[in-house]
């Protein structure tokens, strides 16, 4: 199409459009649908025709024809070259696992960065630094005998998707977002971390492994791994989902007590005598939030709709299995006594004293405090489950770790009570608290809650962006263990002198 002023494909020569036309799909030389090398030149050099003034170039001129000869010769080996070197740059595998981001739909926006941190500061700036370059290989399940296993179970009959719900639900996508995390490298060789995938609670939990099979599943992998045998496992990372924390692996402590573990759970000294958890080496991810909360459509719109603060029935709830757990039974025995304050039904692993997830969300909305206290486990979903419906989160569970308090205030937005201090006391600092305060809670809450969502780094506000930067905190430059030794050449060997690209599997270990 002509613009006044400009030339179109119809000002030059025929001859000049059959020798070199650009094929648009309405035919060559046509003069619509194809646009000629002389005609884009003569654009590109700011010709243009007046009224009573100017006449064309001449296209058919020789140096005219073979100077858009060249022109088109260098832009097409050009165009080749770069796209065979960006073909032998993607060494991706062909892993079904890399086609799936789970979970399916688009992620609502929940907070800001800027509603984080304020406007005009991000993330890096307030706690880890300003730059984030990990370099993650990711261990793919045929890559290291017996992995698969953890993924899959014995057989390898156990879905990675009916693994990505519930509290376990983080391994699952952990995984999956490195797979297509522009952090990922397909080079050991440049790695700084190495990530172990493992499913191992999910395959426990529908009977795919037994703990006898997952103890010595985990030790027959780390027996491959000549990188694990290099570093001590300083450098390798594991998922650990549920409150069992690494103690799945009931050999951890004596294989894996240098590697970094992905965990919620903060504390389990009151059933292992020893929590797996240690806090200068491990990262406190957040739990699995399900993911009708998270996406877009969402069957639980209705559901978690926050209602206003004067609509709301209650003071505060408690909405799970006492488990006999005493901070739990106090808040049964305190419900009995206020119970137009205080909501905590008496609830079941099934049956009619079993909530649905709909009914869960709608009676957690419905009070101005979701109270968390301590379960078979230091940590609890709820908290991060409140963030969603709009009610303040108050802990009630003193050994608690909480995620990123690098760069967050926990004090801001929650509020943590004694576990030994649940009584009448207790609901009365509820009641002093007045409404303008909690809004301004909730509203810094409604900040921070895109960082308990697992959605890839490029929507930049999301558990996975925290749980990168928390990962570049613990990248070494330099990596040794017991079993490594080097010279004066820079070459590692170990205790039999041997180079490290000779040695074989399987390693002794740890």
């Amino acid at each position: 199409v002509s613009r006044e002023g400009t030339p179109s494909c119809q000002t030059f020569t025929p001859s000049c459009q059959t020798i070199l036309s650009l094929n648009l799909g309405e035919g060559q030389g046509s003069g619509r649908g194809s646009v000629s090398v002389c005609a884009c030149l003569a654009m590109a050099s700011g010709y243009r025709t007046r009224a009573g003034g100017g006449s064309p170039p001449n296209c058919t001129a020789p140096s005219s024809i073979l100077g858009a000869a060249l022109l088109v010769f260098l832009t097409f080996t050009g165009t080749r070259l770069l796209d065979q070197r960006l073909k032998q740059c993607d060494h991706r595998p062909s892993d079904p696992l890399i086609n799936i981001y789970h979970p399916v739909g688009k992620h609502k926006r929940y907070g800001t960065l800027e509603g984080v941190f304020g406007k005009g500061k991000s993330w890096p700036e307030q706690g880890y630094g300003v730059d984030l370059s990990l370099r993650i290989y990711v261990y793919e399940d045929h890559e290291i005998p017996g992995l698969k296993k953890l993924m899959s179970g014995r057989d390898h009959s156990i879905d990675a998707d009916s693994c990505s719900k519930g509290q376990w639900g983080t391994q699952v996508k952990i995984h999956r977002l490195l797979l297509r995390s522009k952090f990922r490298t397909f080079n050991k060789g440049e790695a700084q971390l190495f990530f172990v995938p493992s499913y191992v609670k999910c395959v426990r939990m529908k009977g795919g492994l037994n703990d006898k099979e997952i103890n010595s599943t985990y030790i027959q992998v780390l027996q491959q791994m000549p990188e694990f045998r290099y570093s001590g496992g300083r450098d390798h990372v594991f998922v650990f989902p549920s409150g069992a924390g690494a103690h799945l692996f009931k050999d951890w402590v004596i294989y894996l007590n240098r590697s970094i573990f992905l965990t919620p759970e903060g504390d389990r000294t009151d059933k292992r005598g020893t929590s797996a958890f240690n806090t200068w080496k491990d990262i406190i991810i957040p739990g699995n939030v399900d993911d009708a909360i998270s996406l877009i459509p969402s069957s639980m719109d209705a559901a978690i709709l926050p209602l206003p603060l004067a609509e709301r029935k209650y003071l505060a709830n408690f909405l799970g299995r006492a488990q006999e757990k005493v901070g739990r039974l106090k808040l049964l025995e305190l419900s009995k006594k206020f119970p137009d304050q205080l909501e905590a039904p008496t609830l079941a692993f099934s049956g009619v004293m079993k909530f649905s997830r709909r009914e869960y969300f709608e009676h957690l909305r419905n009070a101005k405090f979701c109270l968390a206290p301590r379960g078979e486990s230091s940590w609890t979903l709820r908290f991060y489950e409140s963030f969603f419906v709009e009610c303040v989160p108050v802990i009630l569970s003193d050994q608690v770790e909480l995620p990123f308090q690098n760069v967050l205030d926990y004090s801001q937005f929650s509020i943590k009570w004694p576990a030994t201090h649940i009584n009448e006391d207790f609901l009365q600092y509820l009641r002093s608290i007045p409404d303008r305060e909690i809004e301004r809670m909730l509203t810094y809450g409604r900040a921070v809650r895109c960082l308990w969502i697992y959605a890839p780094e490029s929507e930049g506000c999301s558990a996975m962006t925290g749980i990168l930067w928390e990962l570049q905190r613990k990248v070494r430059l330099f990596h040794h263990s017991a079993e490594t030794f080097w010279l004066h050449n820079g070459s590692f060997v170990n205790r039999d002198l041997v180079r490290r690209e000779a040695w074989l599997p399987p390693f002794s270990v740890p």
